[in-house]
C-alpha cells in the first residue's frame, strides 16, 4: 500500500512540477508532510535533505556567481568576444559559445546566461547582428557547459548527493570533464554548422517584411497645445516619427486607431516604435512619456533619470501580477516607459497586463535603483555598466580565491563545501557582494526542492515504490538488452526536463533508475551519470531558466526553440547513449 502512495505522490508531484500552477518549493514541502503524516517516512528521515552538504555547497556557489557578476569580473568577457572575434558570424558564435560553455562549468548555468545578456546584444547591435542569431546559442551554451564539472549545475551536486545516500561513490569534481567537453564541443560545432541556418533572424525578418511591428509599446500624451491635435491618427506626425498608432484612450474610452479618428487635448495613444525614438518623445514639443507626465505632477524630479532595457528573470517577485498590482514605481522607484514580450504585440492596458519571466522592460530612474533590482535577482540591465578600478580588483582577487577552491577541492586538500563556503565569506568580507544581496541571491526555491526530492527518492526505496516501477520497465525493455533500458530511462529524463525543472526530473528519476540497474545486475554509476546529463538536455522548449531570460530580448517564439533545440537534444541524446557507457561500462 506504501508503494501506491508513494507512486500517487510521484504522479502528483511530476504534473505540479511541470504545470507551475504551486510553486515547486510548496509542492516538495507538501509531499514530505504526507509522507510523514502518513508514516511512510519519519520526520527526521523528511527533513533530513536540508541538512545535507550538498545543500551548504549549492548556497556557496550561487553566492560566489552573484559576486563575480556584481565586480564585473564576468562582465568584461563581452568586450573581449567582440575585440577577438567581431566580424566572423560562425567564428563569433562558436567562440562565444566556447566562452560561455567554460564559464558555466563552474558556476550556476542561469547566472551565467544573465551576465551574458547584456554584452552579447551590444556585440550583436555593435555588429548589426540581430540579437536572436546570438541569444539562443549563448542559453544553449551555458546548459553544455555544466555538464562539465562537478559544480557546473545544481543537477550535478544534487544527484551527486542523492547517490552518495543511496549507498555510491559521490561525484568528483572532473569526474564528467571528459564527456562534458564531448558534449560542449559537439553541442558547439552542431549550432555553428546546422543551428546557425535555423536560428531565426527576427528584426532582419521584420524589416525586409516591411512589417510595421516594433520593437516596443509605449503609452503617450498628447499635451496642450500640441501640433498632434486634430491631426488623423493614421496621417499625423506620429507617422514621420516612425510611430505606429495601435490604439487611443480618451477617458474612459479606448479607440482602435482608424483613419478617421483625430487627436484630442489628453488622448493617450498607445504606439509601436523602437527603443531610440521612444526615447526621443521626451525631447519632442507637445507629446511626453504618460510616465513622465504622472510623475511630474506628483512633483519627481526627472532630470538626472536614466533609461535602460531590463528583462525579468524568473525568480523576480515581479513576475505573475501587473504592473499596478505590483505597485511597480513606488517599489521600485524606476518608472515604465515602455514594455515588450518577444515577437507579439501587447495591446492592453500596460498597467494591467500581468508580467512574465523574460518580458522587457523600457525603465526610467536612478542608476542607484537599477542597480539595487539586478543585485537583488529581480532583473538584467540590458547594458554594460562602468565598474571602477577598485571593484575589478577585488573581483578578480575573488576569482582567484574560487580557482583555489576548485583545485584544493579537487585535489582532496580541503572539502569542498568548506572550500566554496570561504570563498563566499570572503565575497562578503572583501565587499564584492553585501550580505543582504548574497541571501537574495540563493534560490532558496531551487534548494528546497533538492533537498525534499532526496528524501522523497528514500521514501520511493523505502515502500518499494522504486522497484515497484523499475520492474515494470525492466519488463518493458529488457528483451531488448540492457542498454535499451539504459536508453529508456535517458530519454524519460530528458523528456521530463523539458517542463519541470532539470533537477525535478533527475531526481524523480533517479531512485527508479538505480534500482533496475540493481535489478538487472548492472552499474548503477552508469545509469546516474545517464540519467543526470540527460537533465541538462533542456533545449526542447524556453522553459529553461536560461531560455526564458534570452527568450524576450532575442524576440523568440515558442516554435524558435523545437525547431533550433529538437536537433541539438536529439544529438546530445546519441553523445551520452553512446559515450557514457565507453567511460563507465554498463557492466
Amino acid at each position: 500500500m506504501d508503494a501506491w502512495i508513494v507512486i500517487g505522490l510521484l504522479i502528483v508531484a511530476v504534473i505540479a512540477f511541470a504545470t507551475e500552477k504551486i510553486s515547486v518549493d510548496l509542492v516538495t514541502l507538501s509531499l514530505l508532510c504526507v509522507l510523514v503524516m502518513c508514516g511512510i517516512l519519519k520526520a527526521d528521515q523528511a527533513f533530513s535533505g536540508f541538512g545535507d552538504r550538498v545543500i551548504i555547497l549549492l548556497a556557496a556557489i550561487f553566492v560566489i556567481g552573484a559576486a563575480l557578476r556584481e565586480t564585473g569580473v564576468l562582465d568584461m568577457m563581452g568586450g573581449f568576444l567582440a575585440q577577438t572575434f567581431g566580424t566572423h558570424p560562425k567564428r563569433l558564435m562558436g567562440f562565444m559559445m566556447a566562452v560561455v560553455g567554460g564559464v558555466s562549468a563552474f558556476m550556476n548555468n542561469t547566472t551565467v546566461t544573465a551576465v551574458f545578456v547584456g554584452p552579447v546584444m551590444g556585440l550583436s547591435r555593435k555588429l548589426r547582428i540581430p540579437p536572436s542569431r546570438l541569444l539562443m546559442p549563448l542559453a544553449f551554451a551555458s546548459l553544455m557547459g555544466g555538464t562539465c564539472t562537478l559544480i557546473g549545475t545544481s543537477t550535478n551536486v544534487a544527484v551527486s548527493g542523492a547517490i552518495k545516500k543511496l549507498g555510491l561513490q559521490p561525484l568528483g569534481m572532473f569526474e564528467l570533464t571528459s564527456i562534458g567537453l564531448v558534449l560542449m564541443l559537439t553541442g558547439i560545432l552542431y549550432m555553428v554548422f546546422i543551428g546557425t541556418h535555423l536560428v531565426p533572424e527576427r528584426d532582419k525578418a521584420s524589416a525586409l517584411a516591411g512589417d510595421a511591428m516594433r520593437d516596443y509599446f509605449a503609452e503617450v500624451m498628447v499635451l496642450p497645445g500640441s501640433p498632434l491635435i486634430s491631426q488623423a491618427a493614421f496621417d499625423s506626425d506620429f507617422s514621420a516619427m516612425e510611430f505606429q498608432v495601435m490604439k487611443i484612450r480618451r477617458g474612459e474610452q479606448t479607440f482602435d486607431a482608424a483613419p478617421k479618428l483625430r487627436f484630442q487635448e489628453g488622448d493617450v495613444v498607445l504606439v509601436a516604435g523602437k527603443v531610440e525614438n521612444l526615447i526621443q518623445v521626451k525631447k519632442i514639443e507637445g507629446i511626453d512619456i504618460l510616465e513622465d507626465v504622472t510623475l511630474r505632477s506628483s512633483g519627481v524630479d526627472m532630470s538626472d533619470a536614466q533609461v535602460a532595457e531590463v528583462v525579468l528573470t524568473p525568480r523576480s517577485a515581479f513576475v505573475g501580477r501587473s504592473l499596478r498590482d505590483n505597485n511597480f514605481r513606488q517599489r521600485t522607484g524606476l518608472s515604465v516607459l515602455a514594455l515588450m514580450r518577444g515577437d507579439r504585440s501587447l495591446m492592453h492596458h500596460m498597467a494591467n497586463e500581468k508580467l512574465r519571466a523574460g518580458d522587457v522592460l523600457l525603465l526610467q530612474g536612478p542608476s542607484d535603483r537599477f542597480r539595487a533590482f539586478e543585485e537583488g535577482n529581480d532583473m538584467i540591465v540590458i547594458t554594460q555598466y562602468q565598474f571602477s578600478a577598485e571593484t575589478r580588483r577585488r573581483g578578480f582577487m575573488l576569482l582567484g580565491a574560487f580557482v583555489l577552491a576548485v583545485i584544493a577541492s579537487s585535489l582532496g586538500w580541503v572539502p569542498d563545501t568548506v572550500a566554496f563556503v570561504m570563498v563566499a565569506m570572503l565575497a562578503v568580507f572583501m565587499r564584492c557582494i553585501k550580505l543582504e544581496n548574497a541571501y537574495a541571491n540563493i534560490d532558496w526555491r531551487l534548494l528546497i526542492l533538492i533537498g525534499g526530492m532526496m528524501a522523497f527518492g528514500e521514501a520511493m526505496q523505502i515502500s518499494g515504490a522504486s522497484r515497484m516501477i523499475a520492474n515494470f520497465i525492466i519488463d518493458w525493455l529488457q528483451p531488448m538488452g540492457v542498454f535499451a533500458v539504459f536508453a529508456g530511462f535517458c530519454l524519460l529524463t530528458m523528456l521530463l526536463t523539458q517542463p519541470m525543472s532539470n533537477a525535478a526530473a533527475a531526481l524523480v528519476v533517479l531512485p527508479v533508475a538505480l534500482q533496475a540497474a540493481t535489478t538487472m545486475g548492472a552499474n548503477p554509476r552508469t545509469f546516474a551519470i545517464g540519467v543526470m546529463l540527460s537533465a541538462s538536455a533542456s533545449m526542447l522548449t524556453p522553459f529553461e531558466p536560461s531560455c526564458i531570460l534570452v527568450y524576450g530580448p532575442g524576440k523568440y517564439r515558442f516554435a524558435d526553440f523545437i525547431k533550433v533545440g529538437g536537433g541539438l537534444t536529439l544529438v546530445m541524446l546519441i553523445v551520452i547513449l553512446t559515450m557514457v557507457p565507453m567511460f563507465w561500462p554498463l557492466k
